[in-house]
């Protein structure tokens, strides 16, 4: 079984395909107890400039108050971050088309990377781990959970938003999953009948 789980956040110049460029990627690995694998990756790209020409302000303000934009200007190429990334993948995840990628709303960073990074994205399975689908749950079926969860400090910079989702998904399982092992198989099935949607 391939118990993989690969993390990964992106920090763009906007949320537009069309517009907007990448401009950091991290990595990390976990197994299926969220143990980090690795030193991970964050790597920092530089963008072509007329992304940076119409970025939004709130985005701009955001990137200089992390320290990012600074950083642009020593970037490295969008090939070589995702090889980068790509060899710290496959140090962990031996085996293409296993591995889900996981983080928090993680089908906007799907996207870019499927535009610009098109050879990472495709070794990773096509199935996601979101945690802020998890999250919102928790807002609906365990608000006490929801409101006491760990609070967020990753100011907007890949590889410590990364850890924060990592610590949240931790977070939840123990807050709000059913303790290990879960039910017998027997009331897993009484459960799963309770629940069978009836063939039209």
């Amino acid at each position: 079984m391939n118990d993989r789980m690969v993390w990964i956040d992106c920090e763009m110049t906007g949320l537009s395909l069309s517009d907007d460029a990448l401009i950091e990627v991290a990595a990390l690995v976990t197994d299926s107890e969220l143990n980090i694998l690795g030193e991970g990756v964050d790597i920092v790209i530089r963008p072509p400039e007329r992304a940076l020409e119409t970025m939004p302000e709130v985005v701009r303000q955001m990137h200089t108050a992390s320290g990012l934009l600074a950083e642009l200007d020593g970037g490295t190429t969008l090939a070589d971050a995702e090889a980068q990334v790509l060899a710290y993948v496959r140090e962990h995840v031996k085996e293409p088309g296993k591995a889900p990628l996981c983080g928090n709303s993680v089908g906007t960073d799907r996207g870019f990377l499927l535009r610009d990074m098109s050879t990472l994205e495709s070794y990773l399975h096509y199935r996601i781990v979101d945690v802020s689908s998890i999250k919102e749950l928790a807002r609906r079926w365990y608000p006490r959970a929801y409101f006491n969860s760990p609070e967020k400090n990753g100011n907007h910079r890949a590889l410590a938003d990364i850890r924060e989702s990592i610590a949240e998904l931790r977070y939840y399982r123990e807050a709000v999953f059913v303790p290990q092992p879960g039910p017998d198989s027997d009331t897993a099935k009484a459960i799963a009948a309770k629940h069978v949607v009836p063939a039209p």
